[in-house]
């Protein structure tokens, strides 16, 4: 892969990503099941989903723009269209910890079945991408379906638990 094949992924536009989510939506697949198939982390993905062109390595972004038949050199120009460099958004979402393995997930039993709770931590949108406690890709909304977080274990639109 030669430097002109880097220089255009890396040069993605935010809805080039966008798009990913929503041909995978439209295709049923959840997170986890296109991160397994691409070869990636379900928590890289849904940085990538939500904006982060710099969460996958481009034999990944090469993988999804076949599969779904997403021209890479169109998501460059409108990139290039829009500005060289992106806008800077001040936010204070809150994001949590997809790792079980955490000190910031809360682990409680419900007939014999482990659950965890995330603790929801500030996400700076410049430097708060990881947990500050075991370096993991902090998620901003549900995995499964990408509905933005409740206070619970649990995703109120489509069922599933945050942290498996």
């Amino acid at each position: 892969m030669g430097y002109n094949m880097w220089r255009t992924m890396t040069n993605l536009s935010i809805e080039f990503c966008n798009k990913v989510r929503e041909e995978r939506r439209k295709a049923g697949l959840s997170q986890s099941a296109l991160a397994a198939e691409v070869g990636c982390k379900q928590s890289a993905l849904s940085g990538f989903e939500q904006g982060d062109g710099t969460k996958l390595n481009d034999e990944t972004v090469r993988k999804l723009s076949e599969k779904f038949g997403i021209p890479l050199e169109e998501a460059k120009e409108a990139k290039e269209a829009a500005g060289a460099m992106p806008r800077a958004v001040v936010s204070r979402e809150r994001g949590f910890c997809p790792n079980p393995h955490c000190p910031s997930n809360h682990a409680y039993t419900v007939e014999e079945n482990e659950y965890y709770r995330p603790e929801r931590e500030e996400c700076d949108p410049a430097f708060g991408k990881f947990c500050v406690l075991c370096g993991e890709v902090l998620e901003k909304r549900c995995p499964n379906c990408g509905a933005p977080l409740n206070p619970g274990a649990f995703c109120t639109a489509c069922g599933e638990r945050y942290v498996r």
